[in-house]
């Protein structure tokens, strides 16, 4: 079956495409288009005239057969469920209906990889929604070229959203599917079995070139689907053999970007599975909150977000939550979305989505989460804020650890089980104890019932079970490129002659004292990374949440920052200088509100050796308790100047930031109120033009209806005056006025008439009728509505039965008079030749 969708000046196309259609080609084809809703619709008898296939208006549970056009009635939707048409009464109102998508979706359900849809001329972005669905279930989609339509708007937005395999003229789209369906294994009585994965195969080429220009993997796939997705870019650049396309993509760096694309089908939407997320929200959420000594602060990783709905669908399920019980409002939510893919990361980040995910999110979530624009919805800034979007491999990098919710729906289903026995321990690793873990319908955890025991089997809710519960078998946990891949340690440089064998023992001693009794220190680079660690420093660096950062700025704490920060700058100062003088700032409190762990710390920096030129030492060494509250004999003038320094730079930039904090805030006050009434104006103007674009849609469809039939009536208007012309009577046609209206050309010969004449009165005509009386019998037949025959004579010896009758329109109204004169010349010859024989 073969979905074609169109809108404003989508008539034109749809009788291009269907001109081109063969009549026996196997398919059904199933056409929605905006129509009027008051109206009768005429486009099944405008497309017949463009095909040989019988055309006929859908009704409901009509069976779909072959060979044959269907067209949806006005004021419906229409879906196709179990091979029948359903038709029903449109849920949404006037203007904010969306009939391709519904179609379209509904061939995705249905037929899965046999559906196909066809987007042609329209306004607005009906259909794109459905073309992803399309895509998703491995279908094929195709769109008018932009460039040829009436109205791109509708080809363009599914152009847009990279799912469509096939772009052309209308009268072209016909013989590039039906090239494309004749090379799809799937619709062969002698489908290939999936080609083995083997070295030096064509799908090993394939593959290895795919890796080296995306740095991705997909040998771990399922075969059979990296055929399929492999074979459908065959049939569209009509390659016959695997071989043939791996030399291809060889050839063709564009063609890797698109194999990338469809190996990677992300489609997703707006609250996805109902069930799924009203579970999520009465029991998963409020029971991660409730937890025993859990933190405020919840994290939840959406893993393959594609182009971010689920993650935004999951921050705004939380936002309801904390709505409905206050008590909560202290918790917050970090949500960690991540792809593969580039472009759909870009796109999540945006957060700009088509007025269709209205199909979706109901009205109370699109004004309450979203801005409303001319074509599409953005997400609010406050649910932006919640969502981090990374571009990450779940099987090479490393995972985003600490999580209490980890939501991977329907991307296992793409892995071989191997790939999946090595992420699913992987997952039990990043989630916390009692975390909830989150697969999509057709994905369960397998064989390790051990780690997470269902919450919800049916719906795919998980929870990790806690290490005492474990069983004590060695859990394989996939294996990333190790730490030290990460942290570039510094060498430091030995002596070119080797320590004597007596000297191991001293060797052996000092590296203990070192390790033991050495203050702790780091060696920082100019960028501030960490390059060698040296002692134990978890007392003044803790590793940062998240992707590892071996920066110094980001692990040292809290109270330490600043005036170690300050520090830095001035060492660096002195090192432009040439001065290697240590700074000493002492008795810094390790904790903001306690200052009875103190620690100094000293911040030089190093011009030797070689190979520590341009880095920093910072050694950090306890303060006794005792010392704690002893004042230094003699503090470091440096360190006051220091201090001093940065105090006063605080103080300043508080002053400056208070005044700046009051000008904004009246700033912000004005906006706010400008903005109120900005939002409202905007609330009743798209409104208002939403419904002017479905009005205006339909009567561009109306439009296009009258203006065939006004060709039709000319067509039959010449047809009618040819048959007038050929039957050589003269007729006048006088309008209620006696003002001639039509004549034909034999009248011209009776009665003095030009093409001028068309509106001149009867009365200011010439004829060579000996009949002056003309003008009052007709004014008597339009009064009386009775018929007039005369015999009339000519000046030029001819004779015409003159009849007058009524005019009378198909609405049953009088409309003036019609005269037919028909000569009776050779009648009355004869009847005087007989008269003067009988005489005779």
């Amino acid at each position: 079956m073969v979905g074609l969708g169109a809108s404003a000046g989508g008539l034109d196309a749809l009788a291009q495409f269907l001109s081109n259609t063969p009549s026996d080609s196997g398919l059904a084809w199933i056409i929605v288009q905006h129509l009027d809703p008051t109206k009768k619709a005429m486009l099944p008898e405008l497309l017949q005239r463009a095909t040989e296939m019988p055309v006929q208006q859908a009704t409901d549970g009509m069976a779909v057969c072959a060979n044959q056009v269907y067209v949806i009635p006005p004021n419906t939707e229409m879906r196709v469920h179990q091979g029948l048409l359903k038709l029903a009464k449109p849920a949404e109102p006037r203007g904010m209906r969306l009939p391709v998508n519904i179609l379209f979706q509904s061939l995705a359900e249905d037929l899965g990889e046999s559906a196909i849809g066809v987007i042609l001329s329209g306004m607005g972005q009906d259909g794109t929604l459905g073309m992803q669905a399309i895509k998703a279930a491995g279908g094929l989609t195709a769109v008018q070229q932009p460039a040829s339509a009436q109205f791109s708007s509708m080809p363009a937005s599914a152009i847009a959203s990279d799912c469509v395999d096939l772009v052309a003229k209308p009268a072209e789209l016909p013989a590039r599917l039906l090239s494309v369906l004749a090379q799809l294994p799937e619709l062969s009585p002698f489908a290939q079995q999936p080609e083995p994965l083997t070295t030096g195969s064509a799908l090993q080429q394939i593959i290895t070139q795919l890796q080296h220009h995306s740095r991705h993997d997909f040998s771990l796939y399922k075969t059979s689907t990296l055929q399929r997705r492999i074979e459908r870019r065959m049939a569209i650049h009509a390659l016959d053999t695997m071989q043939l396309y791996a030399d291809f993509l060889a050839n063709n760096p564009q063609e890797n970007d698109l194999l990338f694309k469809e190996l990677l089908i992300g489609v997703t939407e707006f609250f996805r599975d109902a069930a799924v997320w009203s579970y999520l929200a009465e029991h998963a959420l409020p029971a991660l909150l409730q937890r025993p000594h859990g933190a405020k602060s919840l994290r939840a990783w959406s893993i393959g977000c594609s182009t971010g709905e689920e993650a935004y669908s999951l921050a705004m399920v939380f936002c309801e939550l904390l709505q409905r019980q206050p008590e909560l409002q202290p918790f917050s939510l970090k949500i960690f979305a991540s792809d593969l893919s580039p472009d759909a990361i870009a796109r999540a980040r945006r957060g700009h989505y088509p007025l269709a995910i209205r199909d979706h999110v109901s009205a109370a979530r699109l004004q309450q989460f979203f801005d409303g624009h001319d074509s599409y919805y953005q997400i609010k800034q406050h649910i932006r804020d919640m969502v981090l979007f990374a571009q990450h491999d779940v099987i090479l990098d490393p995972p985003f650890t600490r999580q209490d919710l980890i939501v991977c729906r329907n991307l296992l289903i793409y892995f071989d089980s191997k790939l999946q026995q090595k992420l699913m321990p992987l997952l039990h690793y990043s989630l916390r104890s009692q975390g909830v873990l989150l697969l999509g319908s057709s994905e369960t955890i397998g064989r390790y019932q051990d780690l997470f025991a269902p919450l919800h089997a049916k719906l795919r809710f998980y929870q990790r079970q806690e290490p005492a519960v474990v069983s004590a078998r060695n859990v394989p946990v996939h294996s990333f490129p190790p730490l030290s891949t990460l942290v570039k340690e510094l060498t430091v440089p030995t002596q070119n002659t080797p320590l004597p064998q007596s000297d191991n023992l001293q060797q052996a001693a000092d590296q203990v004292l070192l390790q033991v009794y050495a203050p702790a220190a780091v060696v920082l680079n100019s960028d501030g990374d960490i390059v060698y660690i040296s002692g134990r420093t978890g007392k003044y660096l803790e590793p940062a949440a998240g992707k590892a950062n071996w920066n110094f700025h980001a692990m040292v704490r809290e109270s330490l920052r600043a005036p170690i920060a300050m520090a830095l700058q001035q060492a660096a100062a002195q090192s432009a200088d040439n001065k290697g003088t240590p700074l000493q700032l002492h008795r810094l409190p390790l904790s903001g509100n306690d200052n009875a762990m103190q620690v100094d710390v000293t911040v030089q920096s190093l011009q030797e050796p070689a190979a520590l030129k341009g880095m920093t030492m910072i050694v950090f060494r306890d303060v006794a308790l005792a010392d704690a509250s002893n004042p230094p004999a003699n503090p470091d003038e440096t360190l006051s100047a220091l201090q001093q320094q940065y105090l006063d730079e605080i103080q300043t930039l508080r002053e400056e930031t208070r005044t700046s904090k009051e000008e904004l805030q009246s700033s912000n006050e004005e906006l706010q109120s400008t903005n109120e009434e900005l939002q409202s104006t905007n609330e009743e103007l798209t409104t208002s033009k939403e419904e002017m674009q479905s009005m205006n849609e339909e009567l561009q469809t109306i439009n296009t209806e009258l203006q065939t039939k006004l060709d039709d009536l000319a067509l039959a208007q010449s047809d009618l005056q040819n048959t007038l012309n050929s039957v050589e009577i003269a007729i006048l046609f006088l309008d209620q006025q006696l003002n001639v209206r039509r004549y034909t050309d034999r009248t011209a010969t009776i009665i003095n008439l030009r093409e001028s004449d068309l509106g001149r009165p009867l009365s200011d005509l010439t004829s060579s009728l000996q009949y002056p009386s003309l003008h009052e019998d007709a004014l008597d037949t339009l009064r009386t509505l009775k018929f007039s025959e005369k015999q009339i004579p000519t000046n030029d010896d001819r004779w015409f039965s003159v009849r007058i009758m009524p005019y009378r329109r198909l609405d049953n109204v009088i409309d003036g008079v019609a005269i037919t004169l028909v000569d009776i010349s050779a009648t009355k010859q004869l009847e005087a030749a007989l008269r003067e024989k009988s005489e005779r």
